[in-house]
């Protein structure tokens, strides 16, 4: 065997041109596919952190209150002992947080505009400041009542800075209109297509809006330290909370705002609790996540569709430019078998070394390019919910690229090799080119 890598490493030397320009072309191919994983990893996580960050947890327990049968509420109340249940049954559980839901008109001296309006307690949303992005003006700020946090884009539709007082106007519960004056207090970088709708405000301030009792909230969002575990984390809550007394909608996989119509032609009154993850409450995230799988599958099919026509191509030139050497090597005793080992263990030492090479080169520029925080067009962001581009280089991405080529390789140079092993040695010595 110790000849057979010595004779593979030896040709791959004496033809440096050939070997190079195929070498240069694999690992290309493998840097290209691993930069490729790292974008669609990156969006995906950005996306993903940003999206049940800023409107769903891992796991929702929200639900509808009615006061009467035809007229129904995003809340949930006696929030606090609801929480100190979830902490018990679920181990999983990394954080969790209550977060009020509403929809209100934002009004300024200038204009108005209609959004979706969270409350939150800022001092617990750990995960909060790590997606957002404040401007001008400060995050802590937004503990005291009265105050709110917008993006840029509506702080430019507005005509407001920090300091500026807005006035939110929405129905209560009750059917009357209610205002409440709010102090800008935070101006917060976009976050793509969620910069349009979202704004967010004291849980205690929403609740003033609302006309709510202390004890109520829009949701408990729960975020777990693994995402796998959200299905047996839903399935746990459906069989628990019964248990303890609390009444469950029926499973509805779909947004909180898209089932008032539902809610509202039943005929229960009172509290029902509502069990969703964050693919139910923003399902464009999850069919965007979907959509990037796919391309990323289309394009590292055809990255390899190249490669291994480069590589057979490649292997038909050396197999003919060395047919007298074939011959020879038969003649003194070489048996098939090996000129086919000695065949492809020269394109597993290429392809191997190319790979490895693509692979370190396209980890060092995916850490670059998050170290210089490089800013996405403008487009991008609006799906990429972030302004810079962030390449996520998974280990097990990274030993995928290089182990799929390498075996590609491997399965492509088969044919040729095969045909070079079955040359009779007589032919092969009077081959003349």
């Amino acid at each position: 065997m110790s000849q057979i890598l010595l004779i593979a490493f030896r040709n791959l030397l004496a033809h440096r041109r050939r070997t190079l320009l195929l070498g240069g072309a694999i690992a290309g191919v493998t840097a290209v596919l691993i930069i490729l994983m790292g974008v669609t990893n990156g969006m995906k996580s950005t996306m993903l952190e940003s999206a049940t960050t800023l409107m769903s947890g891992h796991v929702n327990v929200g639900g509808f209150y009615k006061v009467t049968a035809g007229q129904a509420a995003p809340v949930v109340t006696g929030y606090p002992k609801l929480i100190e249940f979830i902490k018990k049954e679920v181990p999983e559980l990394d954080y969790v947080s209550q977060r009020g839901r509403g929809w209100a008109k934002l009004v300024s001296d200038t204009g108005s505009m209609q959004v979706g309006v969270g409350g939150i307690d800022v001092e617990s949303e750990t995960g909060f400041r790590n997606v957002i992005q404040v401007r001008s003006g400060k995050l802590d700020d937004l503990k005291e009542p009265g105050t709110i946090l917008i993006f840029e884009e509506q702080a430019r539709k507005l005509d407001v800075r920090v300091g500026d007082v807005l006035t939110l106007s929405s129905p209560t519960m009750r059917g009357t209109n209610n205002t409440l004056d709010v102090r800008v207090v935070a101006i917060a970088a976009n976050v793509g297509m969620m910069s349009s709708f979202n704004t967010f405000v004291p849980s205690k301030s929403l609740r003033d809006l609302y006309q709510l009792k202390d004890d109520t909230t829009g949701a408990v969002y729960l975020y777990l330290k693994d995402m796998q575990t959200i299905p047996a984390v839903q399935q746990r809550l459906r069989e628990k909370l019964p248990a303890a007394g609390y009444t469950l909608m029926d499973n509805d996989p779909r947004a909180f705002w898209m089932k008032f119509e539902v809610v509202n032609r039943e005929g229960w009154t009172g509290q029902k609790l509502d069990i969703t993850n964050w693919e139910d409450e923003i399902s464009f995230v999850r069919w965007v996540v979907q959509a990037l799988g796919f391309i990323t599958g289309f394009l590292t099919f055809v990255l390899l569709v190249i490669i291994a026509v480069g590589i057979m191509n490649t292997l038909w030139i050396a197999i003919r430019e060395r047919t007298r050497e074939i011959g020879t090597l038969r003649a003194i005793g070489m048996q098939r078998r090996r000129v086919l080992v000695m065949f492809m263990t020269e394109a597993l030492m290429l392809s191997l070394t190319a790979t490895l090479t693509g692979a370190a080169t396209a980890t060092a520029l995916c850490l670059l390019v998050n170290a210089q925080q490089v800013k996405a067009p403008e487009v991008v962001q609006v799906m990429l919910l972030t302004e810079h581009w962030f390449l996520k280089v998974e280990p097990g991405s990274v030993v995928f690229a290089v182990a799929l080529i390498t075996v590609c390789a491997m399965i492509v140079s088969i044919i040729p090799s095969f045909l070079a092993a079955r040359m009779k040695p007589v032919t092969a010595m009077h081959h003349i080119g």
